[in-house]
């Protein structure tokens, strides 16, 4: 993936973390990072009209909320507004964060696309708490063993759904030149994989996704217990009802009394600490997620 080199990256988090102070999120001025485009307001026109409405208004993080990912070590995370992009990074090195929206949907689609370094471990929370951390996730671990069109349970039953996980190709320079399908892996004794009721050959996904560019993300969730479908650059990737779904620990009747009928959204930097198995391939030091064109649309 295309990402600032290491000493541009170092610049943009010494400004964020020059800018935060406890409980506050930084602004950050322009930097040379991957932009928002002119065509940007054409989209947004599009969307309009097509019943959605913006979530993020490319200036602020009006409407969002950056939360703690652990009560235990709490961190807000970096989270800023830069060239029209909301940034992600974690402020306490491998302690992770979510920014979640104020308002809560219930049955709805989004819109969001997304570029984000290798190795991350990221993704879009729906129908989550107002934490972040319970909710169907939407993966985008891009990373080694990472799922980049599944779903995990995020403290609702640990479900991985996903039928092929990647990991990545460099050339001698170490730059990402591609990525190597292979079989799901993720060892946690509150893991548990499940197949996706839908989702193209590895390949067919791979000909869709953009290595080294923005990924539009088109996530739809419909019912009380949520069938949910994914597209990704406009391909199908991932669909599954979990009402019908079958996994330990995975019960549709106590959704509800966890989440509710209606959810937050959020947007995810993971933690890496001492335990975590995948280390700095999980979060690299000092590296970003980023965001931008998030439309939803209520059903």
């Amino acid at each position: 993936m295309n990402h600032l080199p290491d000493t541009g990256r170092r610049k943009v988090l010494k400004q964020m973390c020059a800018a935060a102070v406890p409980f506050a999120v930084p602004q950050l001025i322009a930097l040379s990072e991957p932009r928002a485009l002119d065509s940007d307001s054409r989209m947004e026109r599009a969307r309009i009209e097509d019943g959605f409405r913006p979530l993020f208004d490319g200036h602020s993080l009006a409407g969002w909320k950056p939360q703690p990912r652990e009560i235990k070590d709490p961190s807000l995370g970096l989270w800023a507004v830069q060239n029209g992009m909301i940034v992600g990074a974690q402020a306490k090195p491998k302690v992770g964060s979510y920014l979640t929206t104020e308002e809560t949907f219930a049955d709805f689609e989004l819109e969001i696309e997304s570029w984000t370094d290798f190795p991350t471990d990221t993704g879009v929370l729906v129908r989550s708490n107002r934490q972040g951390n319970l909710g169907f996730q939407v993966c985008i671990d891009y990373r080694p063993h990472g799922a980049l069109n599944g779903y995990y349970g995020n403290g609702i039953g640990g479900f991985h759904a996903c039928n092929y996980c990647f990991t990545a190709r460099r050339n001698e320079s170490g730059e990402v030149i591609g990525l190597v399908p292979e079989k799901p892996s993720e060892p946690l004794d509150t893991t548990h994989l499940v197949a996706l009721d839908d989702a193209p050959s590895a390949a067919t996904f791979l000909r869709s996704w953009r290595l080294k560019g923005w990924n539009r993300y088109r996530i739809r969730s419909v019912g009380a217990v949520p069938h949910l479908t994914t597209w990704i650059n406009g391909l199908k990737v991932a669909e599954l009802d979990t009402a019908k779904m079958v996994s330990p620990g995975w019960d549709p009747n106590k959704l509800d009394a966890l989440v509710g009928r209606a959810g937050h959204i959020a947007l995810e930097v993971h933690s890496n600490g001492a335990k975590d198995w995948l280390g700095n391939d999980r979060w690299e030091p000092g590296a970003m997620c980023r965001w931008r064109n998030i439309y939803i649309k209520t059903l």
